[in-house]
């Protein structure tokens, strides 16, 4: 059983619960009450957050500045590491992937799991995306959730019923399937991997329809070529163009971003710079600002423009907890967020003065994964560490 973590008499403000806690209090009184048909609820709230098991013993993690923990989900240690984080269109779901291969679809109000989907090879599922919402969808494209896996498959599951309806080994020369995303309109969906080839696939039929990779190194040398239209190494992220069906970029271990057209084999653009390790590209919808997240402690996290590729701003690390990343993404019009490894924190950040705003730190392991859920000027943010994933929102100074 999951459990989930919440405020006690919480404040309703639009679709989620944010704790509001009387003037003085640093921290809420910690109690335990059954939730009927569901998971156990602790109480926590404050702007430092302590929180104790049954047996009185303390948990670490913490809040500071202007972030609040909503709820945290808890899942059974069996299931291992949350691996992935994805919203629903909507909001009103979020889908967790583990590392025992189970996939988790979640209410995100109360943090209730409703559908758990199970495959038989039990690799760590690597990204989780569900269908998108379109005005035209037809009702087979309800319900629907696509997940990739370490073993190299792509699994489309419906998610209410529990069935697969197709799995598809990519037969990747090194396996492991690391990450997908779908193009605005949904028509499209691309994969990423260990292997520098990005596949195309048309969400219609299934089938994959292209391959994009680089020029081969004997063709270079073979012509005096001196360029690097392509990955040369595993893929870890890849984010369409907001507006564009077209055009996405991608990032892995070559320490590249490349540009991407799913109609022409090579990439016609890229920026050199971030060690991409987990879903840390994001792109601005309203200026197409390019957010990267690398693996150092070196000038992790940095602005692009896009259509130039030339670097806007290094955001400065934080004095204290500083952190390698492994995700990052624009949350809303006003903050940035980002979270990793070394301080394991997840941190939130204003995009004018690039101060620090709100941070959750001294997690039990790594944040592997982040999201957010689009849905007001401060959206719900989901931030995944060990087996838990912390749901935080913003709020007023």
């Amino acid at each position: 059983m999951s459990a989930v973590r919440a405020a006690p008499a919480p404040v309703r403000s639009g679709r989620v619960s944010e704790i509001v806690l009387p003037s003085g209090d640093l921290e809420a009184p910690h109690q335990r009450q059954p939730a009927i048909g569901g998971p156990d609820i602790r109480t926590i709230g404050g702007r430092s957050t302590s929180m104790t098991t049954d047996d009185g013993k303390l948990l670490d993690e913490f809040t500071e500045g202007n972030i609040r923990i909503l709820n945290i989900i808890e899942g059974d240690l069996e299931n291992g590491v949350v691996m992935c984080v994805k919203f629903s269109t909507d909001g009103s779901l979020l889908a967790a992937g583990f590392s025992n291969g189970h996939v988790k679809v979640y209410d995100a109000f109360d943090g209730q799991c409703h559908h758990v989907l199970t495959c038989e090879d039990r690799m760590p599922v690597t990204s989780v995306r569900f269908f998108p919402s379109l005005h035209n969808q037809t009702p087979e494209k309800n319900h629907i959730l696509l997940a990739t896996y370490a073993s190299g498959h792509v699994r489309i599951w419906h998610y209410t019923s529990g069935k697969c309806l197709l799995s598809k080994n990519e037969m990747r020369r090194r396996n492991d399937t690391s990450s997908l995303a779908f193009n605005i309109s949904g028509d499209k969906f691309v994969t990423v991997g260990a292997d520098p080839e990005i596949f195309v696939y048309d969400s219609e039929t299934k089938k994959r329809i292209n391959v994009l990779e680089a020029t081969s190194f004997m063709r270079l040398m073979s012509n005096c070529m001196d360029k690097m239209d392509g990955h040369r190494f595993r893929v870890f992220s890849v984010q369409f163009h907001p507006n564009d069906p077209n055009v996405f970029i991608s990032g892995g271990w070559d320490n590249t971003v490349q540009f991407w057209d799913v109609r022409s084999r090579h990439a016609f653009r890229k920026l050199y710079g971030p060690h991409i390790c987990g879903d840390s590209l994001d792109i601005d919808p309203v200026h197409y600002h390019i957010l990267t997240g690398s693996w150092r402690t070196d000038t992790p996290l940095q602005i692009w423009d896009f259509g130039t590729g030339e670097k806007i701003k290094d955001v400065p690390q934080d004095r204290l907890f500083g952190s390698m990343l492994y995700c990052a993404q624009w949350v809303g019009k006003e903050t940035l967020a980002c979270g990793g490894s070394m301080q394991n924190m997840a941190r939130l950040i204003d995009r004018g003065t690039l101060n620090t705003v709100g941070q959750l730190a001294n997690l039990p392991n790594g944040v592997y994964a982040m999201d957010n859920d689009r849905q007001d000027p401060r959206p719900v943010i989901a931030a995944a560490a060990s087996n838990k994933v912390y749901l935080l929102k913003q709020v007023p100074k």
